[in-house]
């Protein structure tokens, strides 16, 4: 097909410029390193603990108990730690042996001296139990809520922190659900058999290794070459190359389609359109090319980081729906923003200005990674551009979320490129009627 034949000579054109193959693929691939190299290299060596300096943590545990874990009465060894309430649980996991090498954690005897002490910095990171911790969660409706109080000057070691800790409430949550089962099997609340239940779930980690079915605490690993360890730099390394990958395909959507003003300008659009060949055909020609060489880029990006940096994008569904909604919207907003353009003059302040501007909102989530409140408000307000939809659906998929949850987030870009793409396609119609 003749549209065809077009899209494959300007892609050409595309990829013999060696300004574009810059800022496609060396440029991304560049500033991701920069952050990779920056901490050492510990990503490749999974040496990350060495490298993080011990966070000094302090726990307020005003838990009182519950006389719903009756079972717990004495001071019972679970998860290889002896406690008397859920409270007395957390505080002896986290001053574990396995941890010791990370956080060094004091006690506070309230919430106001834990604060304070994170004040005086003293402390990078404040953990208030609430004294009704273990009714909430024995309570079958209950919500058992812990307070995280943080210095904001600081990032990846509370980050740490706070990864550890939904870990491990991670793993309480699935001891709720057992209590939640095992009450619609009893006809009768039995509180000792609450407790049993909840000691039997956070069984000792050692009984894993006889083939005891038991869940553990805490998937804590040492590093070493018989035993890698999972590292938390990739979860930083991670979403920044993918908001480069983002940020510069909307910059190749937009280069492609400033063809269609360059060769008017060049007078050889004008001549081509003199020929049999129809304007139409012509036309999706080069919005192919546009389309054809977002995709060759988002798709070496990906490949390349895996390769590189050893980045884990998610299941290949989820990689593909996000990869593909992620091609549409950059080569749509491309295609509609050049339609605007009169020359290509003018085509610095889109390149300057408008990419610039939104692709850095579209990516404060990123950016915003270890500041929960800021993250959470980035997240908002990316998602009034295109871009932020596409980070979204990027982070999801390396979160490992299920294709349902990526697929809403994929058919939102489809609508934004469809009326990007939509509109530019009547305002090159019009203007070369």
């Amino acid at each position: 097909m003749k549209a065809i034949d077009i899209a494959v000579k300007d892609m050409v054109r595309a990829f013999r410029s060696a300004v574009a193959l810059v800022f496609m693929f060396v440029i991304p691939l560049l500033v991701t390193a920069l952050f990779y190299f920056m901490f050492g290299n510990v990503a490749s060596q999974g040496n990350f603990r060495d490298s993080v300096p011990v966070m000094k943590v302090v726990v307020a545990d005003l838990d009182e108990g519950s006389p719903e874990l009756v079972g717990w009465s004495g001071g019972q060894v679970v998860g290889g730690v002896e406690a008397g309430t859920l409270g007395e649980l957390i505080v002896g996991v986290l001053q574990s042996e396995d941890l010791a090498d990370l956080l060094e954690v004091s006690l506070a005897p309230d919430a106001e001296a834990a604060r304070a002490v994170v004040d005086r910095q003293e402390a990078q990171v404040a953990i208030i139990i609430p004294a009704d911790f273990s009714g909430q969660f024995a309570a079958p409706a209950g919500q058992a809520v812990i307070t995280f109080y943080q210095d904001p000057t600081l990032t990846i070691g509370p980050g740490i922190v706070r990864s550890l800790l939904n870990q491990f409430m991670d793993g309480m949550a699935g001891a709720k659900i057992a209590v939640s089962v095992a009450l619609q099997e009893m006809r009768t609340i039995d509180s000792n058999r609450i407790g049993q239940v909840v000691q039997l779930y956070l069984a000792d980690p050692a009984a894993t290794q006889t083939g005891d079915p038991a869940t553990a605490l805490l998937d804590v690993r040492a590093s070493g070459a018989s035993q890698p360890a999972a590292n938390p730099l990739l979860g930083i390394v991670g979403p920044i190359m993918g908001g480069m990958m983002i940020f510069f395909a909307f910059y190749t959507g937009a280069a492609t389609a400033q063809s269609i003003l360059e060769e008017e300008e060049e007078q050889t659009l004008p001549r081509l359109f003199t020929t049999p060949t129809p304007q139409a055909v012509i036309l999706t020609g080069k919005f192919l090319a546009v389309f054809l060489t977002v995709l060759v880029q988002v798709v070496v990006l990906l490949v390349a980081a895996r390769l590189i940096f050893r980045i884990e994008w998610g299941e290949l569904p989820s990689v593909a729906l996000v990869a593909t909604g992620t091609v549409l919207i950059a080569s749509s907003f491309g295609v509609f923003f050049m339609s605007l353009l009169k020359s290509t003059k003018q085509g610095g302040a889109i390149f300057g200005g408008v990419l610039t501007v939104t692709g850095m909102i579209g990516m404060i989530s990123i950016f915003a990674q270890g500041a929960p409140a800021a993250q959470q408000l980035g997240s908002t307000v990316s998602l009034l551009m295109p871009q932020g939809w596409a980070v979204r659906g990027l982070v999801q998929a390396m979160n490992g979320l299920p294709v349902a949850d990526v697929l809403l987030n994929t058919l939102v870009m489809l609508a934004w490129s469809a009326a990007f793409f939509t509109a530019g396609v009547l305002r090159f119609n019009r203007r070369y009627a």
